[in-house]
């Protein structure tokens, strides 16, 4: 027996710095839907403003429409959604007509998607307060924490392990000093940092 989306709001939002698991956790949240069969295939399509938003009058919602087309049946991930929210940079008009056709889109295909609105804490909280349409369609909220440095040296040991790499302590105290002064300066990127860095 199939379960009916329609039923049960499914949309979310993800708060969280960068490198702290969204993206992971959406594409384990489309298969987990999948499984539980509440969405009809095991996908994730992940797209940013750019994807939604275009650079003439009249395309940005036949644009938008596109991309939830492509994504019915399972998860529309967006990326940095708050860089729709108006007031930032050009083209206001345009995302707010991307913003319309989205709430549009999320209510006539409650049964065939779900949409899930990422991106830093504090700039996703301004996105909301200027967006009830879409406020109101969001089911779940999700929290992302920063990791302890202690679990970034984890992150970084398992990652080594992996290459093959053995990592002696003094590197380790080395890395743990690295972590810390970097932990306070602006868009510190979690396990982006230790995996580019």
């Amino acid at each position: 027996d199939e379960l009916k989306i329609k039923d049960v709001n499914l949309h979310m939002v993800f708060l969280g710095n960068p490198g702290t698991g969204k993206t992971k956790v959406a594409r384990i949240v489309a298969e987990i839907l999948y499984n539980l069969k509440y969405i009809k295939q095991n996908k994730l399509l992940e797209v940013s403003s750019k994807d939604l938003v275009a650079e003439y009058v009249g395309q940005t919602a036949p644009k938008t429409m596109a991309v939830v087309e492509k994504a019915l049946g399972g998860v529309l991930f967006i990326d940095e959604a708050y860089s729709l929210a108006s007031g930032q940079g050009q083209g206001n008009g345009y995302n707010e007509e991307a913003i319309a056709t989205l709430i549009q889109a999320m209510e006539n295909n409650r049964d065939n998607l779900v949409v899930i609105f990422a991106g830093y804490t504090k700039e996703m909280q301004n996105f909301l307060n200027a967006n009830s349409g879409i406020v109101s369609r969001i089911g779940y909220t999700l929290e992302f924490e920063d990791y302890t440095t202690e679990e970034l040296i984890q992150i970084f040991q398992n990652m080594t392990t992996k290459a093959g790499f053995i990592i002696d302590k003094e590197a380790i105290k080395k890395l743990e000093n690295i972590i810390e002064e970097d932990r306070d300066t602006k868009n510190f990127g979690n396990s982006r940092f230790v995996r580019n860095d």
